[in-house]
């Protein structure tokens, strides 16, 4: 059959470019190294690519440490505006929860607080922009799920975001600390809490 009559739906998913790969690389070494101790060398043997290959693309370790962010922070906040996409009421807080839980999983999220604290200064303004666009993130999440129960928070939600993404990133560190705690109680008591600031 020729190629232009192939069926979508069966075709492989696209090869991640170099740059993605690289990225990729450099999440994994960080979640398990940390970001201190990941260098250029370090993400060129986990990427399988020269050194090279990465000072082409992102030209120092701070810039690839940079993009490391931005790329994580869109993928957070992408991953967690599509979580309540047409959810029923009756399931948001559990999508919610799918979401998160997933999440903790991945590691992302623990990688963004880790690099936070990266001193250099292209790497702490990615940060500061990543941190913004997930604040707004969590807002909309706070809107959409109290709208989805029937209830108006009695707090703006943009302080209502604020604590819910320091309480997020608190179980992405803890979950790296102690993988054996269950996050799902402490999700459900802090949105419990939330909550009960509806009018």
């Amino acid at each position: 059959m020729p190629v232009s009559d192939a069926d979508p739906a069966s075709s492989p998913a696209p090869r991640a470019t170099a740059p993605e790969r690289i990225l990729e690389a450099a999440a994994r070494r960080v979640r398990t190294h940390g970001g201190a101790d990941t260098s250029m060398q370090d993400v060129a043997a986990e990427a399988g690519v020269s050194k090279a290959l990465i000072h082409y693309h992102f030209k120092s370790r701070e810039a690839l440490l940079a993009r490391l962010v931005g790329w994580l922070a869109e993928g957070v906040v992408g991953r967690e505006r599509a979580a309540l996409v047409d959810a029923p009421p009756a399931a948001a807080v559990d999508r919610l929860w799918g979401w998160l839980s997933d999440e903790l999983a991945r590691g992302d999220i623990r990688v963004l607080a880790e690099l936070a604290g990266t001193p250099a200064a292209e790497v702490r303004r990615a940060s500061a922009d990543g941190a913004q666009a997930r604040l707004a993130a969590a807002a909309e999440t706070v809107e959409r799920l109290f709208a989805l129960l029937g209830l108006r928070p009695r707090v703006p939600s943009a302080m209502l975001a604020a604590v819910t993404t320091a309480f997020v990133d608190g179980l992405a560190v803890d979950a790296a600390i102690d993988g054996a705690a269950n996050p799902r109680v402490a999700f459900d008591v802090f949105w419990l809490a939330l909550l009960g600031l509806a009018e």
